[in-house]
C-alpha cells in the first residue's frame, strides 16, 4: 500500500475490514449483521470502541463484543481468505475469555 508520498509503505502488513473478518471467522451469519453491531457500538478493538465497519484489523489485535449473552476476548491471530467451515474459522482466533455454561 502506497504512503502519501506514493512510495510503497514496507511497515504495513496485512489488513482486513473488521465486519469482514467477524463474518469470515463465524462470530456473525453475514456481513450485514456484523456491520450492524459495529454500527451499533459493541464492537471493541484493542479496548477502543470502533463504530466503522470497515476498521481495518490485523493479527495481534484485541476484539471484545458481545455474543448472545457472553461477552467475547479474542485475539485475531490470522487473516481469513474466505468463509469456511467451523474448524477452518477457530483457526484465525485464540478466545481469550472463554465464555462459561449458563448456570
Amino acid at each position: 500500500m502506497a504512503g502519501p508520498s506514493g512510495k510503497p509503505n514496507l511497515d504495513a502488513g496485512p489488513k482486513l475490514r473488521l465486519d469482514k473478518w467477524l463474518w469470515q471467522a463465524r462470530f456473525t451469519k453475514s456481513r450485514a449483521l456484523a456491520a450492524s453491531l459495529i454500527d451499533d457500538g459493541h464492537v471493541r478493538v484493542n479496548g477502543m470502541p470502533t463504530t466503522r465497519p470497515s476498521r481495518e484489523i490485523t493479527p495481534g489485535d484485541v476484539l471484545t463484543f458481545p455474543q448472545g449473552r457472553a461477552i467475547r476476548v479474542i485475539r485475531i491471530i490470522a487473516l481469513g481468505y474466505r468463509r469456511g467451515p467451523a474448524p477452518e474459522a477457530q483457526q484465525l482466533y485464540v478466545d481469550l475469555d472463554a465464555p462459561s455454561p449458563l448456570e
